[in-house]
């Protein structure tokens, strides 16, 4: 006689504890980076000189002006010279991004205004249909 041989049945249970450790890393990395992402105006500014952007003579871009004192002026049909509010603003920028889709939309600001006023108007011009928003500046000057 040969003594039998128990055999055991194949353990078919999974260990998941790694995976529940994985998933509570990507959690919190994910809670903490999704604030961060939906918050901000994507503008892409240059760190030297940049170079001139080049101008189509047979469309004419809108631009937006904030003065000084943070008012907004539209610098698009007979009133260019008049404030406005940023809702105005935004209504009249959106009026003209519906009939020309692909109009350039700059914003010229003041070196005095507060950051927090362009941003705001930036980020109104996105939430108008403007995808792409340039900025106006000044060469520096030698000295």
């Amino acid at each position: 006689m040969s003594p039998r041989r128990s055999r055991q049945a194949p353990m078919s249970e999974m260990n998941v504890v790694p995976y529940i450790d994985v998933m509570l890393v990507l959690l919190v990395i994910f809670m903490i980076t999704a604030p961060m992402l939906t918050q901000g105006v994507d503008v892409d500014l240059p760190s030297t000189e940049a170079e001139p952007l080049p101008v189509d003579t047979e469309k004419e871009p809108v631009i937006i002006s904030v003065d000084s004192n943070g008012g907004y002026f539209l610098e698009v049909g007979d009133d260019r010279g008049k404030p406005k509010s940023l809702s105005t603003v935004v209504d009249e920028v959106a009026a003209i991004l519906a009939e020309r889709p692909d109009a350039d939309v700059f914003v010229r600001g003041d070196q005095h205004v507060r950051y927090g006023t362009v941003i705001r108007l930036m980020s109104s011009l996105q939430s108008a249909g403007a995808s792409q928003v340039g900025l106006i500046t000044e060469p520096p000057e030698d000295e």
